[in-house]
């Protein structure tokens, strides 16, 4: 199967502001997303991405944060622990690096690519990519993380106001 790139939405496209749909199963239509997602982000030495970041309303993930490739579809936070304050960049708010705070331990459950029912207990960086992904699903950004100011201004001069 041949991989491409998927176009990438910046700050301010409205489908990152979107709540995304669940999804009923993994059919051979999510896999190859999965796999694309998974080529997109690789290919623009992301971390992690979420389905809304390539323009798709469906609750859909991928992480590699060095581990290997992690495909996540209806994920849910059931647990969070502990406490960690980080910079983090995003895809899709190109040139902002932004102190986020997050759980440092997190059980998540969802669907894996093939459709199984999984839990997933991570901690340090994959916690926070996973929580950092599942919140492109409900529509918010690192931007919303910022102090009032630094996001005024943000949102001036990358016209998200």
């Amino acid at each position: 199967m041949e991989m491409k790139i998927l176009e990438i939405k910046k700050y301010p496209d409205k489908i990152l502001r979107r709540k995304c749909q669940s999804i009923q199963g993994v059919t051979e239509r999510e896999e190859a997303l999965f796999n694309n997602m998974l080529f997109t982000m690789r290919q623009s030495q992301g971390i992690g991405l979420a389905a809304p970041q390539v323009g798709i309303d469906r609750r859909l993930i991928v992480a590699d944060i060095g581990e290997g490739a992690l495909f996540l579809a209806n994920p849910e936070v059931i647990k969070v622990k502990g406490k960690d304050k980080m910079q983090e960049g995003c895809l899709s708010v190109p040139a902002a690096l932004v102190n986020v705070e997050r759980a440092y331990e997190v059980v998540v459950a969802g669907l894996d690519e093939k459709g199984r029912s999984l839990e997933l207990k991570a901690r340090g960086l994959l916690a926070r990519v996973l929580l950092h992904e599942i919140d492109h699903l409900d529509g918010k950004l690192i931007v919303d993380y910022m102090p009032f100011l630094r996001k005024l201004y943000y949102n001036l001069a990358n016209k998200g106001c």
